[in-house]
């Protein structure tokens, strides 16, 4: 039937992409997906080493993530695959479970689990709409996270990049063994001079050359190094003939004590996935045009996850440089990544000892250069620069990073941009407004402080929903305008800002226009939306607020108060830019509308 085409295309992106599939973009895609090969074989292995992992799996991983999404993923070009903003999560879920010295099998288990776990998360958050939860990480805090992703990352790989290894976990304890290796004489000088130069020889590319290759060419530079000059047996380690094949169909066993810490760990890996997934995903649609199909992208993700897990592979997510890789090489869609996964496995099952004598300190280098891309320190001046408060967020969750750990700094910045906005709300901008001559409308007096006012009114705008934590700041701010000398007539909400009100605010209105009317103040409010007046009204509140006090708008309220009263404009005073008290033309408007 007609529909059922239209169903399998909607739950299987790739189809829609397949029947849509032009003849002339198939070179393209070829030599993308080669070009992108070069990239995944290096970066999949050192960031299965940064997980904590043989680097087998991280070929293994990126295998079957780049065939799931192909089939379920919306995106034409986005690529996903081992990642080194996960790498440290990974391992920060992993190795505590694991035996010192461990079992790297049971770390494998462990680890498809996770991604198991993962895309479980991610998939219920797609099918469920739930994408909004990426948006519990702020920009601000994201890139202190990421600061300090990038920080741990850099000292967690210097003793691999200067030929050593250390049993430390934790930034400082990394940092102090590390100094604590090179003091005592550890550190191999042709593993330093390898590492160094292949972090050189990558930014140098990628800044004068940023078509070339650059992670490739340095592997194939490293590997010829190890040849011609036998880096072997001078102490450098190598990684060695890759396992031949492609593993089976694998239900990881693990115990029932490890789905707890596993479950707390996917949590945070799905959070950052999904952020990064969707920013991701809109960058690259606005630059080609596509539709952005949040929903779609999170079950993508989530099945590429699974497949991994069931393939002896680990977390996924998606990766802006390899994307950028394969658009710059041409790629018009996801037959990119499928030859590129073909590579792999063709590589693994002829060629396995293809990478063998590439250096271990040449993956740390590659390792090194994306921690340096984590980075973001020209956004943290900009914040230093546009919004301290925000700075200082920035920091703090760079600081719950760099000192308590990859997991909890994640929490710290979900904690962290959740307080933000609870800050907000709770206090929330308010003022005064006054008429400005010249303009239209009434203005803020901390901005234009030449702003006219009518004796016996005082417009207070009030920038946020009224709810249980700020309700009594807004009674005591209309209380403090309502005790000036003299007391004013009306005091007069500006509610267009006012989004809601909750029944703890509805409560502390009803007692403050109580308490206003004891004194002989009223109470007025304009521009309230409608769902909030009717909110109001459900409340009772117009039973008790006199309802000839709600005016559609400001200009309303305060032409019925110029009609009542004969009030009159007046300049503050020049000296003390405060709103003049008493207009001497104006008639009395001490019994107006009392």
């Amino acid at each position: 039937m007609p529909g059922d085409g239209k169903s399998a295309s909607k739950v299987l992106p790739g189809l829609r992409t397949l029947t849509g599939y032009r003849r002339e973009w198939l070179a393209k895609d070829v030599v993308a997906g080669v070009v992108l090969t070069t990239l995944l074989v290096p970066q999949g292995m050192a960031y299965a080493e940064l997980a904590g992992l043989p680097a087998i799996t991280g070929l293994y991983t990126s295998v079957l993530c780049l065939l799931a999404y192909a089939v379920f993923g919306p995106s034409r070009i986005l690529v996903l695959g081992p990642d080194s903003s996960l790498g440290p999560m990974i391992a920060a879920t992993v190795l505590p479970l694991i035996a010192a010295g461990g079992d790297s099998g049971r770390a494998v288990a462990l680890a498809s689990v996770l991604a198991l776990m993962v895309g479980a998360i991610t998939l219920l958050a797609g099918v469920a709409r739930l994408g909004f939860i990426a948006d519990l990480i702020s920009k601000p805090t994201m890139i202190g996270y990421m600061n300090g992703l990038a920080l741990t990352i850099l000292i967690g790989q210097l003793p691999k990049l200067f030929g050593f290894g250390t049993d430390a976990d934790g930034l400082v304890d990394e940092a102090r063994a590390f100094v604590q290796g090179l003091a005592d004489g550890e550190a191999v000088p042709a593993a330093v001079a390898v590492g160094g130069a292949g972090i050189v020889l990558i930014l140098l590319l990628q800044r004068l050359l940023p078509k070339v290759p650059a992670v490739l060419v340095m592997v194939l530079l490293a590997i010829a190094a190890t040849s011609l000059f036998d880096l072997g047996r001078h102490g450098v380690g190598l990684v060695g003939e890759l396992p031949r094949g492609f593993p089976p169909l694998t239900v990881p066993d693990i115990r029932w004590s490890d789905v707890g810490p596993l479950f707390v760990g996917a949590l945070g890996i799905a959070l950052v996935s999904l952020a990064d997934t969707i920013s991701n995903a809109s960058a690259f649609a606005t630059r080609t045009g596509q539709e952005i199909r949040g929903n779609e992208e999170m079950v993508a993700i989530g099945t590429a996850n699974v497949a991994a897990g069931l393939f002896q592979g680990f977390p996924v997510s998606t990766s802006g440089s390899r994307t950028a890789v394969a658009e710059r090489a041409g790629a018009r869609t996801q037959l990119t990544g499928v030859v590129g996964a073909g590579l792999i496995v063709l590589m693994l099952v002829l060629l396995p000892g293809l990478f063998r004598n590439l250096p271990q300190p040449a993956l740390a280098a590659v390792v090194v250069t994306a921690s340096l891309s984590l980075a973001d320190l020209s956004g943290t001046v900009r914040l230093w620069h546009q919004r301290k408060a925000e700075f200082f967020l920035s920091i703090a969750a760079f600081l719950g990073v760099a000192l308590l750990g990859v997991l909890p700094g994640i929490a710290v910045a979900v904690g962290l941009s959740i307080l933000n906005v609870f800050r907000r709300a709770w206090w929330p901008y308010n003022t005064v407004l006054g008429r400005v001559p010249g303009l239209a409308g009434f203005h803020d007096v901390r901005s234009y402080p030449q702003a006219e006012h009518l004796p016996g009114l005082v417009i207070h705008r009030f920038d946020g929903p009224l709810f249980f934590a700020n309700a009594k700041a807004f009674r005591n701010e209309v209380t403090r305008l309502a005790l000036a000398e003299p007391p004013p007539v009306w005091v007069l909400i500006a509610a267009e800002p006012v989004t809601d009100v909750d029944t703890t605010a509805a409560d502390e209105l009803e007692e403050l226009d109580e308490a206003l009317d004891e004194r002989g103040v009223s109470l007025v409010f304009a521009e309230l939306k409608d769902p909030v007046r009717r909110k109001i009204e459900r409340y009772g509140l117009t039973r008790s607020i006199d309802p000839e006090h709600f005016f559609p708008t400001v200009e309303a309220a305060v032409a019925t108060f110029r009609e009542r009263t004969g009030a009159r404009w007046t300049a503050p005073d020049p000296q003390t830019r405060e709103p003049s008290t008493q207009d001497p033309q104006a008639p009395d408007v001490t019994g107006a509308d009392r």
